[in-house]
């Protein structure tokens, strides 16, 4: 979603507002920030981090325990940012999908949508500084001295 990554905006818009499941993957986090539309009268939708799934299978049986009131979706739809987690409030994909979680009525999802924003930002802070550190990293070659 950065412009030095050619992505085309309008089709990540669509994804945005008529998919019923999305999983947003960024180059600085391994997390996913997996958003699901389905909302009732008592559950709004939902808009998490959560772990790298190693396969299809594996994030529908994640979406199965986190949301077992509703059913399976048929698609999860994803979207690759490029960059950083902010790419998404700067090219409008965050304007997006807030419209789409406040038209569930659900009080008090916008103070959980914008707990999960910081979220991420935190969480690639982190990994940012762990990148820094080499916590968490290998050298791809040692310099001989």
């Amino acid at each position: 979603m950065d412009m030095d990554s050619p992505i085309n905006l309008r089709a990540v818009f669509e994804v945005i507002d008529s998919a019923e499941v999305i999983t947003f993957r960024f180059v600085t986090t391994p997390h996913r920030l997996l958003f699901d539309t389905c909302h009732n009268e008592t559950e709004g939708p939902l808009l998490r981090l959560v772990p790298r799934a190693a396969s299809p299978e594996e994030r529908l049986k994640t979406i199965k325990q986190t949301r077992p009131l509703f059913r399976l979706p048929e698609k999860i739809s994803s979207v690759w940012c490029a960059k950083h987690v902010h790419s998404l409030a700067d090219f409008g994909a965050w304007d997006h999908i807030l419209p789409r979680i406040g038209a569930s009525g659900v009080s008090q999802i916008a103070d959980r949508t914008a707990d999960a924003f910081r979220e991420m930002e935190f969480i690639e802070r982190v990994e940012t500084y762990n990148a820094i550190t080499g916590a968490g990293y290998h050298d791809l070659w040692v310099r001989a001295c």
